[in-house]
């Protein structure tokens, strides 16, 4: 009695009530939850990535999918965007304390923390079912062959190409830009000795050169190890790159590039201060953005072909792990997997920067950025269109391991590079104090 006039009808006579009335029991549905209860059925995933070199990523991203997926599966969702330099430093605080984040993306194969995320299997499997095998890049990337356990799960890759000025190139003697390593010695060179306009290749502790040594080094038939994970740091081909990478600097460079942070490269080029660069297209799409004056001078070439073969890392590696201490695992990975249902969305609002791991999900891929109403000229970015020939994974030619991890992440090949840059070292004394540095790591890892 005292319910029933303190507090108007009790939810048992309600139920009596509904059903003299003949109201069915589903026809109530959520509207008729009592508040405290729809509060506790809210569930939370929290996630950390970079924010984005292209801003209109990160607002799909954001407001768009990961809106409307927590309103579809009543997730409170959280996405936390910082700068691509403070990752490493972040994933290093989470993991330690053991609280965080439920996704955290890299940019680079995190095999280091294979103990301290879960199995990726399941994402790649479910994702595999709508659409199609990955491409072998996103296997190698996050895939340890000893213990079989994917540590992470990658959506996209972005290719590394060429930067170069049109005029300066084209003065030069290359219309089409370099081709070659030694058609940007020559060509770099000749555009400095007449402009004081200097190559912007960087031989500095940062993402960037890390990524173009690497293309440098494989282009010339280095390695830091062989498919079986054996170290070969130290080789022929590593010290033919090494000779030629003091020559490009030497006679096509300044003393700035050692100081180089991620930003450096896309400034100077956007700046009409460098005649090349190895980068992302973030550079002409911020060019593009800001009605930069160098816009349409600004062109793309695929990755320089050496004396063995054409090849380059992928610029960034989008690698997505979810935490053993997350608490929200069973969303976490239906948020990914529900993610590649919408790729091609992220893939139009990123500008073709991030580039598909499940090519179905772009089926058009050539054709789309053939012609493109932002570029100028509009078929700028149609020389990406063979990437895959020439794009592989850090660790090249076997997989991103836990020891090649910790080597990209310690810097070891742009110290290499550098020692010998500046004249501090032999490429002979160099390849071998890397090789030293490699066993070390190889070693603590095993």
């Amino acid at each position: 009695m005292s319910d029933k006039k303190g507090k108007g009808v009790s939810r048992r006579d309600f139920i009596k009530i509904a059903g003299a009335s003949g109201i069915a029991a589903g026809a109530l549905g959520p509207a008729f939850l009592f508040p405290e209860r729809a509060a506790a059925q809210q569930k939370t995933l929290k996630i950390l990535q970079w924010a984005h070199f292209v801003p209109a990523y990160d607002k799909w991203f954001n407001e768009t999918f990961a809106k409307q997926w927590g309103e579809k599966h009543n997730t409170t969702v959280t996405v936390d965007n910082i700068n691509l330099t403070e990752l490493n430093t972040r994933a290093a605080s989470e993991a330690q304390a053991k609280k965080g984040h439920d996704i955290f993306m890299f940019l680079s194969p995190p095999a280091a923390y294979e103990k301290q995320v879960i199995d990726m299997s399941h994402v790649y499997q479910e994702v595999e079912k709508k659409h199609g095998k990955k491409i072998d890049l996103a296997h190698k990337s996050t895939f340890n062959p000893k213990t079989k356990k994917y540590f992470a799960f990658s959506d996209s890759y972005a290719p590394d190409p060429g930067n170069w000025h049109k005029d300066w190139w084209t003065e030069a003697g290359f219309p089409n830009g370099p081709d070659t390593w030694e058609d940007l010695r020559v060509g770099a060179k000749k555009i400095k000795d007449k402009t004081g306009i200097p190559c912007g290749l960087g031989f500095s502790q940062e993402l960037d050169t890390s990524m173009a040594l690497r293309a440098l080094l494989w282009s010339f038939g280095g390695a830091e190890q062989d498919e079986a994970g054996n170290v070969t740091i130290n080789s022929k081909g590593t010290i033919e790159a090494l000779k030629f990478a003091k020559a490009l600097y030497q006679e096509t460079e300044t003393p700035i590039v050692f100081t180089w942070t991620p930003p450096s490269n896309n400034q100077a080029m956007l700046g009409g201060q460098v005649s090349y660069v190895a980068n992302a297209i973030s550079i002409t799409r911020q060019a593009e953005r800001e009605k930069n004056p160098l816009n349409s001078k600004i062109m793309i070439s695929r990755a320089l072909k050496g004396p063995v073969r054409r090849i380059a890392a992928e610029h960034v590696m989008n690698c997505y792990v979810i935490w053993d201490f997350a608490e929200n695992k069973d969303g976490a990975q239906q948020f990914l997997i529900d993610y590649i249902d919408a790729f091609h969305d992220g893939f139009v609002a990123g500008q073709f920067y991030n580039f598909p791991c499940f090519p179905k999900t772009v089926p058009n891929l050539k054709q789309e950025i053939a012609k493109d109403d932002r570029a100028d000229p509009a078929n700028k970015y149609a020389v990406l269109g063979d990437v895959l020939d020439w794009a592989t994974n850090v660790g090249y030619p076997g997989y991103a391991t836990a020891a090649i991890d910790e080597a990209f992440k310690t810097w070891v090949i742009p110290t290499m590079f550098a020692k010998v840059a500046r004249g501090d070292s032999s490429p002979e004394d160099a390849a071998a104090a890397a090789e030293k540095e490699y066993k070390r790591i190889f070693d603590r890892w095993k």
